[in-house]
C-alpha cells in the first residue's frame, strides 16, 4: 500500500480530521449567522439570535473538547 509509518499517518490524520471540523463548523456557524441574520441584533434581540448564539457557544466547546479528546494521545517519540 503506502511506504508511510503508522505513526505518521495517524498524526496525518489528526490534522486532516482536525482542519475539517474546525472549517466545516466556522462554514456552518457563518451561514447561519450571516446568510439567515440570526448573528446581527437589529432593532431587539429576537429569539432566533437567542437559540443561535446557545448553539453557537454550545457548538463551540463541543469542538474544542473534541479536539481536546483527539490530540491528548502521545507519539511514542515524546
Amino acid at each position: 500500500m503506502s511506504s508511510m509509518e503508522p505513526e505518521v499517518r495517524e498524526f496525518l490524520k489528526k490534522i486532516v480530521l482536525s482542519v475539517f471540523v474546525g472549517l466545516g463548523w466556522l462554514t456552518l456557524n457563518m451561514t447561519l449567522g450571516i446568510y439567515f441574520n440570526l448573528l446581527f441584533i437589529e432593532n431587539k434581540f429576537a429569539i432566533g439570535n437567542l437559540i443561535f448564539y446557545i448553539i453557537f457557544i454550545a457548538s463551540f466547546f463541543l469542538m474544542i473538547w473534541f479536539f481536546y479528546r483527539t490530540w491528548k494521545k502521545r507519539f511514542p517519540h515524546g
